[in-house]
C-alpha cells in the first residue's frame, strides 16, 4: 500500500472509530451552558425589559423583523406573560441540565431552543458574547459532548461496572418517557403550523434519530447496527468539533484583520479610549491606572492585534499555541473585570477552551474530583473504607457492546 493510501486509511479510521476531543467538547458544553445560565439568572429582575411582551424592542417590531429574516424563536408564538415566563424558565432549566450532562442529547436541543428563542426575540440585547453562544448552541447539538464529566457518563459507567459484576441492569425507562414527552410537545406546534419546513425537518429528524438509537441499543440482536450508529455519530461529532474550532479561529482572524485597518490600532492607542467610556468603566480608578502608562497601552494594543491575527497559524505548533492561548484567556479575564463585560469574556474563554490540551484538562478534572472529595468528606481527602470484594464473572457478556454511548 502506498503512503498516501495508508495515511488516508488511518485518517478515516481515526474519525470513525471514536468521537475526538471528549474533554474539549465537555469543557465547552460546561462553559457555554454555565455562561448562559449565569446571564439568565443575573438578568432575571430585568427579563421583562429585555425579552418580555412589553420590552422596548416591541412585539410588533420583532414580528416585522422575524418576517424578514425568518429567525427561529418560540417566544413569538404568543404575547402572553405566562408563555414568556415558561420560555424563560425552559431556557434556564435546559442550561442547568446541559451543564450537569443529564440526558445530553435532549438537553442540548432544548438549550439551543432557549438560546435562539430569547436572542432572536430582542436582537440588540447582547455584548458580542451572545453571538458566540448563539452559534455554539447550534453546534453542540451535533456533538457527543456528554462522554466525560456528565451524569450521562456516570450512568454509563455504573451500568458497565454492574454488568462486570454479573448484576442485571434494568433497561432505561427515563429515556423513552422523555422521548415521548418531547414528541408530544413537538407535535403541538407542528399541527398548529408554527414551525417552518426547515425546522420541522431538523426537530423531527433529531427526534426520529433518538428513537432509532434507543431501539437498536436495546432491541438489536447483533452488534453491527450499534457499531454503524456509532460510526455515523462519531463522524457527525468530529465534523461539528472541526466547525467549532474553525469558528473560533475565524472570530479571532476576522477581528484581528479588521483592527489592522483602524488608525487607532495602527498608532497603538486603541485600548486607551474604551477605558475612559463611562459605560465600560465599572472601576474608574483601575481604568485610570491602566491607561496612565502609555507603554502599557501600546503593548496591549499591538499585542492584541498580533495575537488575534497569529492565533490560527499557531495551531501548527503546540507549544506556541498553548502560550498564546493562556495570554488570550488572561486578556479576556482582564476585559471582564476592567471593562465590565463578564459574559462576553466567559463566552470567549469557553470558545478558547476547545484548544486546551487533553493532558491539562484531565489533570484539571482530577484536581476538581479530589477537591470535591475533600469538601464532601470533611477533610479526609475523599477516602472511603473499601467494601467487600466481589468476584467478577469468569467470562464477559458477549452481548455487551464494545463502545457505550449516552442515551436521550
Amino acid at each position: 500500500m502506498n503512503p498516501f493510501a495508508l495515511s488516508l486509511a488511518r485518517g478515516i479510521t481515526r474519525v470513525t472509530e471514536a468521537a475526538l476531543g471528549p474533554y474539549q467538547t465537555a469543557v465547552i458544553r460546561i462553559g457555554f451552558s454555565a455562561t448562559w445560565l449565569l446571564f439568565l439568572l443575573r438578568e432575571f429582575p430585568h427579563r421583562q425589559e429585555m425579552y418580555g411582551p412589553d420590552a422596548p424592542w416591541s412585539w410588533d417590531i420583532a414580528q416585522q423583523l422575524i418576517a424578514t429574516n425568518h429567525a427561529f424563536t418560540i417566544l413569538m408564538w404568543s404575547d402572553s406573560q405566562i408563555w414568556f415566563e415558561i420560555v424563560y424558565a425552559l431556557a434556564a432549566l435546559s442550561s442547568l441540565l446541559l451543564l450537569l450532562g443529564w440526558r445530553t442529547r435532549a438537553a442540548s436541543v432544548l438549550f439551543m431552543v432557549g438560546v435562539l428563542s430569547l436572542q432572536n426575540r430582542s436582537v440588540f440585547m447582547g455584548d458580542g458574547g451572545d453571538n458566540v453562544i448563539h452559534l455554539m448552541a447550534i453546534y453542540l447539538v451535533f456533538t457527543r459532548c456528554g462522554q466525560v464529566w456528565s451524569l450521562d457518563a456516570r450512568r454509563a459507567r455504573l451500568g458497565r461496572e454492574a454488568r462486570a459484576r454479573g448484576k442485571r441492569v434494568r433497561p432505561d425507562q427515563v429515556g423513552p418517557v422523555l422521548w415521548g414527552v418531547l414528541g408530544i410537545a413537538l407535535a403541538a406546534p407542528t399541527l398548529a403550523g408554527r414551525l417552518s419546513a426547515g425546522w420541522l425537518v431538523v426537530f423531527w429528524g433529531l427526534w426520529a434519530a433518538q428513537a432509532l438509537w434507543w431501539v437498536i441499543d436495546n432491541r438489536a440482536r447483533s452488534a453491527e447496527p450499534r457499531v454503524l450508529l456509532d460510526v455515523v455519530a462519531n463522524l457527525v461529532h468530529n465534523a461539528a468539533l472541526f466547525v467549532i474550532m474553525a469558528e473560533a479561529c475565524l472570530i479571532y482572524a476576522t477581528a484581528g484583520w479588521y483592527k489592522i485597518q483602524g488608525s487607532r490600532w495602527q498608532d497603538g492607542t486603541a485600548i486607551y479610549y474604551p477605558l475612559h467610556l463611562d459605560y465600560f468603566s465599572p472601576w474608574p480608578a483601575l481604568s485610570d491606572l491602566l491607561s496612565g502608562y502609555g507603554t502599557i497601552v501600546m503593548l496591549v494594543t499591538y499585542g492584541t492585534v498580533i495575537a488575534q491575527v497569529a492565533f490560527p497559524f499557531t495551531l501548527f505548533n503546540r507549544r506556541v499555541k498553548n502560550v498564546l492561548l493562556v495570554g488570550m484567556m488572561t486578556e479576556h479575564a482582564v476585559i471582564a473585570v476592567v471593562l465590565g463585560l463578564p459574559f462576553f469574556s466567559l463566552a470567549m474563554i469557553a470558545a478558547d477552551a476547545v484548544f486546551l490540551p487533553t493532558s491539562f484538562l484531565r489533570r484539571l478534572g482530577g484536581l476538581v474530583t479530589r477537591a470535591r472529595g475533600v469538601l464532601f468528606s470533611g477533610g479526609e481527602g475523599g477516602r472511603t473504607l473499601p467494601g467487600p470484594r466481589e468476584q467478577p464473572p469468569s467470562t464477559p457478556d458477549p452481548a455487551e457492546p464494545t463502545h457505550v454511548g449516552f442515551r436521550a
